[in-house]
């Protein structure tokens, strides 16, 4: 069911697996923070952190090497990771995926659109990814992982910028968070607001829909698919 017409739509972005997949390049940064940060040589492919933000990588990281995960350790391991991040990227074949370009060609610039991020990512590491991907243009700001976060905190963070952004109220009803894990489904209900699910990471449809997603699809649909979706009309630019 589409959202109502005549309205400005927020729309908040996850990255990883809903905007880009790096093939896991960033488990290389990873291991180069673990060899600095903890002195170990870890194997962290099978390492599972989809949906999980940057904070809580480090962490499970930290833990994984043998260390104590503590916040201090965590900050440097995240310190070292996003110095790494750009070159580690190139070591495998990432890919934008499918939809996304067509999506935001079409909703770039429009009056009636804004285009946030909504991402477990710390800045540092989002920006690499987007620079990486030809994708940064596309985004006027963004919520963040900030040393501690947890995904409510970034959600209420991005609602807060969403306000700024509009100089006042931001109906929670005309809010969607786009996203591929059920912890994207989560900052959207933490916030009132809808998330649109996407299977194209790790996670099921079924998954999506269990943890309460508004809407669910098994990738980002066709720009004008997606327009119907959110109640946009096409040509608003």
């Amino acid at each position: 069911m589409a959202l109502r017409t005549g309205v400005t739509r927020v729309l908040f972005w996850d990255i990883d697996g809903t905007l880009v997949s790096t093939a896991r390049a960033g488990v290389f940064a990873l291991e180069e923070a673990a060899r600095q940060v903890c002195g170990v040589e870890v194997d962290f492919a099978s390492l599972r952190t989809a949906g999980l933000t940057d904070w809580e990588v480090a962490l499970l990281s930290i833990e994984t090497a043998g260390r104590e995960p503590t916040p201090e350790a965590a900050s440097a391991f995240l310190r070292v990771y996003e110095r790494h991040l750009p070159e580690r990227l190139h070591w495998r074949k990432g890919t934008v995926l499918a939809g996304v370009s067509d999506a935001l060609d079409e909703l770039s610039g429009r009056p009636d659109v804004s285009n946030l991020l909504l991402t477990g990512n710390t800045r540092a590491g989002a920006r690499a990814k987007l620079r990486h991907y030809g994708l940064a243009g596309y985004f006027e700001d963004g919520a963040f992982c900030e040393d501690g976060d947890d995904r409510a905190a970034i959600a209420h963070r991005a609602l807060a910028l969403a306000r700024e952004r509009a100089e006042g109220a931001v109906d929670p009803d005309h809010v969607v968070v786009i996203g591929d894990t059920p912890y994207d489904v989560r900052c959207g209900l933490a916030i009132g607001a809808r998330t649109l699910g996407v299977a194209s990471g790790s996670y099921s449809e079924a998954d999506l829909v269990h943890s309460g997603a508004w809407t669910t699809l098994p990738h980002l649909p066709p720009a004008g698919e997606l327009l119907r979706l959110l109640g946009l009309p096409a040509g608003e630019r």
